[in-house]
């Protein structure tokens, strides 16, 4: 597990509550209620994650993520931005800021922990942005009046290339429901193509979707990622 880490939320409260869940997880953790604060901590202190709150007083979570980002001592630690956030927009600019995972209030004990298990691989990793799966899944679409049917090639939190009978032009708007287990309710999401590969596939770029659909999807993937990156889902007791 990621040795150490730093927690920045507003609200004194939920900063000591992740730090209490981190420090039962036997994880040394640092928290600030202080943006400004965490600035100049993360300037001259090494962290092995750092969560952020998206939004607090200027410097906000975003802007403190592009700061990570340009620094040279956490420029790859791992980035859990903490949102209760339902604006897609406010999420992706979370991503392109730096952020890696996004931690959806109200925090989750068991969530919280697999977070850190999925960071712990990320620190040998090389940066990414979003960290895509090969998994299919069936997948309904409509533009307009046009509808297509498919499945997934890979998937991730903000987007999926898709295999579909019919493939829509580059900047099209699609409304996409998405199967995660057979016979289970969809999820609901409005998507951008952004590319087209052949004559079947297409790649998509989520923009809107429900927080609660936002977060079934996050549980779908992490156990998914965990296993790509051969770190085992449960916490295994120290003796």
């Amino acid at each position: 597990m990621p040795t150490r880490v730093l927690v920045v939320d507003d609200e004194p409260m939920l900063c000591e509550l992740i730090q209490e869940v981190l420090t039962s997880a036997e994880i040394e953790a640092q928290a600030t209620s202080s943006s400004l604060q965490a600035s100049k901590i993360l300037r001259e202190e090494r962290f092995d994650a750092v969560f952020l709150d998206v939004r607090m007083p200027a410097p906000d979570g975003i802007e403190l993520a592009r700061q990570i980002r340009a620094s040279g001592r956490n420029q790859t630690t791992p980035i859990v931005m903490i949102t209760g956030e339902e604006d897609r927009t406010v999420l992706t600019r979370a991503f392109q800021a730096g952020a890696n995972f996004l931690l959806f209030k109200p925090i989750d004990r068991h969530r919280l922990i697999r977070l850190i298990r999925v960071t712990e691989g990320m620190i040998q990793r090389e940066k990414r942005q979003y960290q895509r799966v090969r998994v299919g899944c069936k997948v309904s679409l409509q533009s307009g009046q046009q509808r297509s049917s498919g499945r997934t090639v890979d998937l991730s939190l903000n987007g999926a290339m898709i295999q579909a009978d019919n493939v829509y032009s580059v900047g099209s708007i699609v409304q996409m429901e998405l199967e995660l287990t057979p016979g289970k309710p969809e999820l609901r999401a409005a998507a951008r193509v952004v590319r087209v590969v052949g004559n079947d596939c297409m790649g998509l770029h989520i923009e809107k979707m429900p927080l609660a659909d936002s977060a079934k999807l996050q549980e779908f993937l992490l156990p998914l990622i965990l296993a790509e990156v051969k770190i085992e889902l449960s916490v295994t007791p120290r003796t």
